[in-house]
């Protein structure tokens, strides 16, 4: 991809600065550095400049250049594979646009060689060996850095990390709760790092006793009040003697509910009476002793809906539900997996975590891939990859089964007997102005499948563009 971009269509003509509403912003997304992965991440607030240039640099740096409406961001990267001016994004009427500067390598926008493309939501960058990803619309809250750095980040709670605006406030409310007494309940799919969460809580809190966790959904059910709230010796059979119980273990610290949707309604009762008055009765016993817990509850569990068709007691909800933290899959964050790569790497090995690359193959494939058991999955899958690349390059054949099929699955769709006929792509570009994303609506296919389809037939969507 050698040559000088056409610019007439990119030329930084006046236009709205501001395009999205109240709170919302459009962002560039620094994911991971395939080279590098534990270069640190960074997020560019783009409706504070308006161009962003990035290039090869003897030193990684990012720094914000001219004043006023001439605000740009120069991004330097010791990417080898990057030019010394690679590519740029600019605002075009309001509209932020891609441009290749003639860089030697050429730059990749959803999979496909492209020279300029006028960006969309969630648009995937690959120049050199460096991913990027664009964000159109996404909200901004209290956030007023235009350049964020991952190396700079501090934790507001320990061992969560996140330049996602909103990932950053819900920390920042998360350590503000840690010091009360306030319930936390912690909604999430399995693997988002609700126990982590939990763990982290009971740091921040001060508490001197311990913390302890509970799956509700391993006890024994029929053995599950006496598990919880402890037992007199001959309360049952096998209660051979005293037992105080995982409440009263967690007496001054935290007591950690996960899964909490699976406990049966019997210890349901009995646990709300313990956040009630704060008094525990073993089973078998006549008298109970008061407790000073700090709950915490987590689920992957719709309990509003359980609780409404009685599957879980709407008090017990209402006594858990003091903060409620939802927390967001992998795949909403995609923008974050750099962040978390780079965690895991050090984690794995802190002494030679600088030396393990990702061929761009892999690198694309984690950035494409659902993560149905989200981070979970991608510490499984990044720990056995550094063992079976002997910590070298991870490569495609490093990666588990579901990351090897989903990226054949989409190189045969490339090749594939049911590629769009040349007509019908044209024909939907007229009818929407060479919008991809239109376009792909209308096929029921991914962006990147389309441009795939448009590389092959060597059509330019540029000349449909209105």
């Amino acid at each position: 991809m050698s040559g000088e971009p056409d610019r007439s269509t990119l030329s930084a003509t006046d236009g709205p600065r501001h395009v999205n509403g109240p709170g919302k912003g459009s962002f560039l997304f620094l994911v991971v550095d395939s080279h590098r992965p534990v270069a640190s991440p960074a997020r560019i607030a783009l409706d504070d400049v308006e161009e962003v240039v990035i290039g090869r640099g003897a030193a990684r740096s990012l720094d914000l250049a001219g004043s006023g409406s001439r605000r740009r961001v120069e991004i330097r990267l010791d990417d080898p594979w990057l030019s010394s001016r690679h590519a740029r994004l600019i605002r075009v009427l309001g509209r932020w646009c891609f441009e290749d500067c003639g860089s030697k390598n050429g730059s990749v926008v959803n999979g496909a060689p492209r020279k300029h493309a006028e960006l969309a939501e969630g648009d995937l960058i690959e120049l050199g060996r460096t991913f990027f990803i664009y964000r159109a619309a996404m909200h901004r809250g209290s956030e007023e850095a235009t350049l964020l750095d991952g190396s700079s980040l501090a934790a507001p709670v320990p061992g969560l990390l996140s330049l996602l605006p909103s990932q950053r406030e819900m920390f920042k409310q998360l350590a503000l709760v840690a010091a009360s007494t306030i319930p936390v309940l912690l909604q999430g799919e399995t693997g988002t790092g609700k126990e982590v969460m939990a763990r982290a809580l009971h740091s921040l809190s001060g508490r001197s006793g311990a913390f302890v966790p509970i799956n509700c959904g391993a006890l024994p059910r029929d053995l599950v009040e006496g598990e919880l709230f402890g037992h007199r010796k001959g309360a049952f059979s096998g209660a051979i003697e005293d037992r105080p119980g995982l409440v009263r273990s967690a007496d001054g610290g935290t007591l950690f509910l996960d899964e909490v949707g699976d406990l049966p309604l019997s210890a349901q009762v009995a646990l709300l009476r313990v956040l009630q008055d704060r008094e525990v009765r073993p089973v078998g016993g006549t008298r109970s002793s008061t407790v000073d817990v700090r709950v915490v509850a987590a689920t992957h569990r719709p309990l509003e809906r359980m609780a409404a068709s009685d599957d879980f007691r709407p008090d017990l909800l209402a006594r858990l539900s003091g903060h409620v933290i939802e927390l967001s899959p992998l795949r909403a964050r995609r923008e974050d997996l750099g962040l978390i790569l780079a965690a895991i790497l050090r984690r794995i090995d802190a002494e030679r975590a600088e030396h393990i690359h990702l061929h761009p193959r892999a690198a694309r494939a984690l950035l494409l891939h659902g993560w149905p058991l989200n981070v979970r999955e991608l510490e499984h899958c990044i720990s056995t990859a550094v063992v079976l690349s002997q910590r070298g390059t991870i490569d495609l054949e490093h990666l588990h089964g579901a990351l090897k099929r989903n990226a054949a699955d989409a190189d045969a769709a490339s090749r594939g007997d049911d590629a769009a006929r040349p007509e019908e792509l044209k024909a939907l570009l007229r009818e929407h102005g060479g919008n991809i994303a239109g376009v792909a609506r209308a096929m029921g296919k991914a962006r990147m499948q389309i441009h795939r389809w448009l590389k092959r037939y060597a059509i330019d969507p540029d000349d449909f563009r209105r």
